[in-house]
């Protein structure tokens, strides 16, 4: 399995941080009592043979080539459970029990890429109240 390692953790599934939620494996967990979110391998390319029919539609609508700026876009997970980060609330957006998680690691991060833009396209994104606020026309 590609990434096997995280500082200090070594990574044998791909439920791993699914399963052992309360589990903390590196040194940096047990010092600060929590998981570390970032518990994928950030070096893998997205392989554009996996990627979603909502992503190729999206790339399509949008007169793209490639998803450069979602190739940083991974699952994670918090507090035991799968979740994607939003950079732009600063916080984590939790993936539905009801989609059932591939057990591919590109396979996810896809499913992740998709769910994030259609949170942040969604009337339920924090920042729709702060536009409807604070919009001057």
């Amino acid at each position: 399995m590609a990434g096997t390692q995280y500082r200090g953790s070594e990574i044998t599934d791909v439920d791993q941080f699914v399963n052992d939620a309360a589990g903390l494996a590196s040194e940096r967990e047990k010092e600060i009592g929590q998981h570390i979110g970032y518990r994928y391998d950030v070096n893998l390319v997205p392989d554009y043979g996996r990627i979603t029919q909502f992503l190729t539609k999206y790339m399509e609508v949008m007169g793209w080539d490639d998803l450069n700026w979602l190739e940083d876009i991974h699952m994670g997970y918090e507090d035991g459970a799968p979740a994607v980060f939003d950079r732009n609330n600063n916080g984590w957006v939790s993936i539905p029990d009801t989609i059932e998680l591939p057990d591919n690691q590109q396979d996810r991060d896809m499913i992740a890429r998709e769910l994030l833009l259609k949170f942040q396209m969604s009337d339920r994104h924090p920042l729709v109240l702060l536009r409807k606020a604070y919009m001057k026309f």
